[in-house]
């Protein structure tokens, strides 16, 4: 599908800004009854006579005029000073003259009334954890990645693979098909992982199951002995946090396994607590409700205060006691977040939500919580339910949507009936900031950001095996605010034209076949993300859009980035000086200083340098 083209000419974005970094508001954690100061730096070519900030008390509508707090040659920040009246402040800037009736939202500026929906926000719970901002997460389906030379029994459901064939496409045989991976593997090869230099590992489940993606749990209380039992996992924790490396664990809240010890226990006993965990219809053969309808995925009914009990709220829950020192998880990624407490008339999704984010705070608030979460809701992201999500719908599928290559991806395009459209640049950033506007900002840095995952394609496919293309994907990822995560193997360029043929192996034993220069691109970029204080604590700003290419800023209180990333080869000056910036110190790319950057390639490019006033 080829969307209709705009003028390559790029959109420059002079204009005013504000965003929830740490520039533009303070304190970062406010609690009701603080003094919050809220700041836009306007540039000096857009005028204006008044500016004021619109905001809500006690649901009522409130508005406070804007006063010079910092004059400069290219810019001046305004701002005002209020107080956080309620535990969550919806607030937009209105900018004034006589010709001139502009409103600032965090979706961005409008000659027009808008709708409270996209306000700027803040809220007063608790956050993320820090370290969360400075991670870069590596998603490892525990089959695939690394098999030990430890010897286990073949289960009855499984069919042996060889470890270097390629995933089966033939439905029967997907879930069955068994490479032998494990966590004394993942171990061994932990290496790679750190010389990687990412910081999290999130493990797709790694409980007992009848499948080889193991969403059918038969247990929540051990490790499968396929993948080494509770001994393997405690052993790569220790050695995982000897070098500071965090491990996400994958909960399916919204359904167990066919062979879990509950159902067994709710078909033998209709009178047991157990028979209040699920949905029962006679109409079926099994007599209960499965997932979508399929058996070995057996529905969680969260109406059962017992079921609450053990799976989040006692304090021996699933949720806690792998969190616990003993375990040592660093959070959870919850599967199918969407759609976990609802199934017909029953809506209990924010009930188990909220439960689960409460007894993750009651653990500890160094804990994470991330969930792969539909279409991206955003009541489910206003700061007290999941800290982010997986930003499928507002990073990965934009991104899929300018750089791809291929609009022949296998399994249609992310659950939609037709081929993948193709983006201009602007059409990229709407999309962005369609979704990230409808969030507070710190949910916003919350959410995980991936260009795929084990559930799709692979980016190395969708960009049709262009490695600088991809290079383009993976510098947005690890530029853009938000918590990256990079599929085990995308570092070395392998591919996949749908999620099954994606979870494919990778080769130890013939690095020749990785992709060795891109694999050095990848970790320049990793470091950077890790230790440059703008990208863990900067804002977010977009001074050129053009149909190729972006440029953008990303601003902390400690130091200021532009980054560049086209899709194509371009031949570009940019004017740094009506920005009020010049390069100085080149950190990634074409060694360039001076008030003008140039780009003249002939392929997807990046580049990011530090600049100064």
């Amino acid at each position: 599908m080829q969307s209709q083209q705009r003028s390559n000419s790029p959109s420059n974005r002079l204009i005013p800004h504000h965003d929830g970094s740490e520039l533009y508001v303070t304190p970062k954690s406010p609690r009701v009854g603080d003094s919050i100061t809220l700041r836009v730096r306007v540039p000096k070519s857009y005028s204006f006579q008044k500016s004021f900030v619109r905001l809500y008390e006690d649901g009522e509508p409130r508005s406070y005029e804007l006063s010079v707090l910092q004059k400069g040659t290219h810019e001046d920040w305004w701002g005002v000073t209020t107080t956080l009246v309620n535990k969550t402040l919806q607030y937009r800037f209105v900018f004034l003259a006589s010709d001139k009736y502009e409103w600032l939202t965090a979706r961005g500026l409008f000659a027009h009334d808008v709708h409270s929906n996209t306000d700027f926000k803040i809220f007063s719970g608790t956050r993320a954890p820090d370290w969360v901002h400075s991670s870069v997460f590596y998603q490892i389906f525990p089959d695939r990645f690394a098999k030990s030379d430890v010897k286990r029994e073949l289960p009855d459901w499984a069919v042996a693979r060889n470890w270097t064939d390629l995933p089966a496409q033939v439905r029967s045989e997907i879930s069955s098909e068994l490479y032998g991976g494990d966590l004394v593997g993942v171990e061994e090869h932990i290496d790679h992982i750190e010389d990687l230099g990412v910081n999290g590992i999130y493990f797709t489940p790694f409980f007992p199951a009848r499948s080889n993606h193991r969403y059918d749990a038969s247990s929540f209380s051990e490790v499968d002995p396929i993948l080494g039992g509770n001994e393997a996992l405690d052993s790569l924790v220790s050695t995982a946090r000897s070098r500071n490396i965090r491990i996400l664990g994958d909960l399916t809240s919204n359904h167990c396994g066919a062979g879990h010890p509950w159902l067994k226990d709710a078909i033998a006993d209709v009178n047991s607590a157990e028979r209040s965990f699920f949905y029962w219809d006679p109409s079926v053969p099994h007599g209960y409700v499965g997932w979508w309808g399929v058996p070995s995925l057996p529905k969680l009914n969260f109406n059962s205060l017992e079921l609450r009990k053990r799976m989040y709220s006692a304090a021996n829950s699933i949720v806690k006691q792998w969190l616990s020192p003993a375990k040592g998880l660093s959070g959870w990624r919850i599967d199918v977040g969407n759609m976990t407490g609802r199934q017909g008339t029953d809506d209990l999704h924010d009930l188990v939500m909220q439960g689960i984010r409460q007894a993750m705070d009651e653990a500890g608030e160094e804990f994470w919580l991330v969930a792969e979460n539909g279409d991206f809701v955003a009541s489910d992201l206003d700061g007290y339910g999941w800290h982010g999500a997986m930003n499928y719908q507002g990073f990965m599928r934009p991104v899929w949507n300018w750089l791809q290559l291929n609009t022949e991806i296998g399994g249609g395009f992310q659950g939609l009936p037709f081929q993948m459209p193709r983006f201009t640049g602007d059409q990229l950033v709407s999309s962005m900031r369609e979704f990230s506007s409808a969030i507070p900002w710190d949910s916003y840095i919350s959410c995980m950001l991936l260009l795929d995952s084990h559930d799709t394609a692979r980016m190395r496919t969708v960009v049709n095996g262009d490695r600088d293309r991809h290079l383009s994907g993976m510098a947005l990822a690890l530029t853009i605010p938000g918590v990256p995560s990079i599929y085990a193997g995308d570092e070395i360029g392998l591919e996949g034209s749908n999620g099954e043929a994606g979870r494919r192996t990778i080769d130890w034993d013939n690095q020749n076949s990785w992709d060795q220069d891109f694999l050095k691109g990848v970790k320049s970029l990793i470091q950077l993300r890790r230790t440059r204080h703008a990208l863990i604590n900067g804002g977010l700003r977009w001074l050129e859009i053009a149909d190729d290419y972006l440029l953008f800023a990303r601003e902390s209180k400690e130091e200021s980035l532009l980054i560049f990333i086209s899709r194509t080869g371009v031949d570009t000056e940019i004017d740094l000086e009506a920005h009020g910036v010049k390069l100085h110190e080149t950190l990634f790319g074409v060694e360039q200083s001076g008030p003008h950057l140039r780009i003249n390639s002939t392929t997807a490019t990046q580049g990011i340098w530090q600049i100064s006033s």
